[in-house]
């Protein structure tokens, strides 16, 4: 089944926890942190038509990789965690179920009072 919503992150860490917080059918693609061109030029014909929503780290290398989807897939909504948490994976609960809302991303109710 395609999902219509895709969300890229850097590790596996960070999809496990989205994945947890995320209340309907998405696609959460792990990009290991870096992305080679030839890999981005196939993920960017295999999410065609679809909402895709970027969401890495608040670092250099978060940052490098942004600026290449931006680049690359200019279509894709680019979702930030606060500078203070640094990683998604290490972000609050509560703080990434806002995140996602905010993209109209629906989210299990529980994470929106949960902290850690």
């Amino acid at each position: 089944m395609r999902m219509e919503k895709t969300i890229i992150v850097e590790g596996a860490s960070d999809r496990k926890k989205i994945k947890e917080i995320v209340n309907e059918p998405v696609d959460i693609i792990c990009t290991n942190g870096t992305i080679g061109l030839s890999r981005l030029d196939e993920l960017i014909e295999s999410l065609y038509g679809q909402d895709v929503y970027i969401l890495v780290d608040a670092d250099r290398a978060g940052e490098k990789l942004r600026k290449q989807f931006i680049r690359e897939l200019p279509e894709a909504r680019h979702l930030y965690i606060d500078r203070v948490y640094k990683e998604v994976a290490t972000a609050p609960y509560r703080h990434l179920a806002s995140v996602l809302l905010g993209a109209n991303i629906d989210v299990h109710g529980e994470f929106l009072q949960k902290d850690g």
